[in-house]
């Protein structure tokens, strides 16, 4: 079965936000763009996710995620211990797409800042149900496995194809894919969270220490210390 939720707007990270738009050390103009950018988007955003839960099965090389199987070494000891698994689509909808359009051709700055808002505000969604499946799954006994996405290390993008088609993302949270892989609206996620039976020292490790890609602007340096 697939489920759908939709959320509140989860808690605003400023710094986070800036350090998105590359600023390090104190940029008071920019932050009182920010806050302009922010008063903009009030109300414009949604907060939707889809997922399901599937089994994990070890075959040799491969492992058999329920709806797709791979070969994936990074995804392999993300999911070390876990026999079950959610997969997931996250989306904060179209709105961001539209004014980092609209900006782009008459404030790259501005354009910058919402591109910056778009990724926090997809990975504080991701961040809340991560959170709400952790504690659900802490009441039965079981721990999870910090999110892993097509494209982290050697799990490939081309996944997202068998994601879209089992979660049904287009009629469920209004996602969608192109031949190029990727997503419409683009401040979008699709992850895997897997749940064991104990905790093991990959919980407490990031998505970004399984990644080989080191200048994404998006890496989550304290995580990866």
């Amino acid at each position: 079965m697939i489920y759908t939720k939709t959320y509140n707007a989860p808690m605003i990270d400023y710094k986070e936000i800036l350090r998105f738009s590359g600023v390090r050390g104190d940029a008071p103009e920019l932050e009182q763009m920010l806050q302009n950018c922010i008063d903009e988007l009030k109300g414009k955003l949604v907060y939707k996710i889809c997922y399901r839960e599937f089994p994990v099965i070890y075959q040799g090389d491969r492992l058999n995620l329920g709806f797709a199987e791979t070969k994936s070494e990074a995804l392999k000891k993300n999911l070390s211990g876990c026999d079950k698994l959610i997969l997931f689509a996250a989306t904060v909808g179209i709105e961001l797409d539209r004014l980092i359009s609209r900006y782009g051709a008459v404030s790259a700055s501005k354009a910058l800042l919402f591109q910056a808002i778009g990724a926090e505000r997809i990975e504080s969604l991701c961040d809340v149900f991560n959170r709400e499946i952790a504690e659900q799954n802490a009441a039965e006994g079981f721990a999870v496995r910090p999110r892993f996405s097509p494209g982290y290390g050697d799990f490939p993008l081309e996944m997202q194809k068998e994601i879209f088609n089992v979660l049904d993302c287009s009629r469920k949270i209004g996602l969608s894919l192109n031949e190029s892989l990727l997503m419409s609206p683009s401040k979008s996620v699709t992850a895997i969270i897997g749940i064991a039976s104990k905790k093991c020292a990959a919980e407490e490790a990031s998505g970004c220490r399984n990644c080989a890609k080191q200048d994404c602007a998006y890496r989550s340096i304290e995580k990866t210390k």
